[in-house]
């Protein structure tokens, strides 16, 4: 699994910090890392403290040589091209369903996510703006939390409508609703499997880890969101599981920054093994079925259950 890039300027990628146990709290920067991780992609991440310094203003931000890009789905389209492809296994029929719920995720659980962090008074004078502003130098970090907070609540409008058409509180009270039938969709979905096509992660868990994680980790004041998903033990199962294989080295909410990049050969190994493994199970639907065989783990680490890992916390980022 070749990689077109010059491993002489590595694949860098700007994020925010982690904190509650996870590598980031910023939901599409998870987006990036997480697919970074299941595609093996050797992203070196720099944990960044003052938004303007990424261009464009924007996070999370992939840098390789002359070439910049923002925004998930064009970040993780690029690494695509470079062969860091965690659906090389997908059917046709999975792909279209990839961007269906993806679409989903956008439309009904992203205006809650932005809501609880950006707009929810008590979340956002407790816990988003404290923590943002002081990750940003002064006198940014007067200004660019509430910048941030305004714009969250434009793109709210802009997807949910608004006065005079409705009032804040009818526009609130839909977006929780869709949020929480959104997620008795993926609970449904995902079911006992470890992931939501099988025995492997790809580009519809990154999006799915990348939004839950967040809401299921940040301690906040208002939990109405959260509470529901805790009662979803399967996609509690599925963060936990994420962040124990794929980012035990962060799970204390340590930040990456400083941190040598996973190498590189041992995922591309990791990946070419994988998919020996998948061939091996394609030529006989028995050994599939069979349960002789559990499924596929990255490492040999006890998978963590739904209760564990509960531990203090275009774009979340507006």
């Amino acid at each position: 699994r070749g990689c077109r890039v010059n491993m002489a300027s590595p694949m860098e990628l700007s994020c925010w910090g982690g904190d509650w146990g996870l590598p980031s709290v910023h939901a599409e920067c998870l987006v990036v890392m997480a697919y970074g991780r299941f595609s093996g992609a050797p992203l070196k991440v720099n944990i960044i403290d003052n938004l303007w310094r990424a261009p464009r203003g924007s996070v999370p931000l992939l840098v390789s040589d002359d070439i910049v890009i923002s925004q998930p789905a064009k970040i993780l389209n690029f690494l695509r091209k470079q062969k860091y492809n965690a659906d090389y296994e997908l059917s046709a029929k999975e792909g279209a369903d990839t961007l269906a719920y993806i679409a989903l995720l956008e439309e009904k659980l992203h205006p809650a996510l932005l809501h609880t962090f950006w707009v929810e008074a008590d979340n956002y004078y407790t816990v988003t703006k404290p923590w943002f502003g002081s990750r940003i130098p002064f006198p940014l970090s007067w200004y660019l939390p509430g910048k941030m907070s305004r714009e969250a609540l434009n793109r709210i409008l802009v997807t949910k409508g608004g006065p005079p058409f409705c009032s804040l509180a009818e526009i609130e009270a839909q977006i929780y609703r869709d949020a929480k039938e959104c997620l008795n969709l993926l609970s449904s979905r995902l079911g006992t499997l470890p992931f939501f096509f099988g025995n492997m992660p790809t580009t519809l868990d990154a999006f799915v880890f990348g939004f839950l994680a967040p809401l299921y980790k940040v301690q906040f004041p208002k939990v109405q969101l959260q509470d529901h998903l805790k009662q979803l033990p399967n996609l509690c199962r599925f963060c936990d599981d994420i962040l124990s294989c794929y980012f035990r080295l962060n799970i204390t909410g340590i930040s990456p920054a400083g941190q040598d990049p996973v190498d590189a050969n041992l995922q591309k190994l990791i990946q070419l093994v994988n998919k020996e493994s998948n061939l091996i199970e394609k030529m006989d639907d028995n050994l599939r079925k069979s349960p002789q065989h559990p499924p596929r783990k990255l490492t040999t680490l006890k998978l963590s259950t739904a209760g564990e890992g509960n531990s203090s916390a275009n774009h979340l980022t507006p």
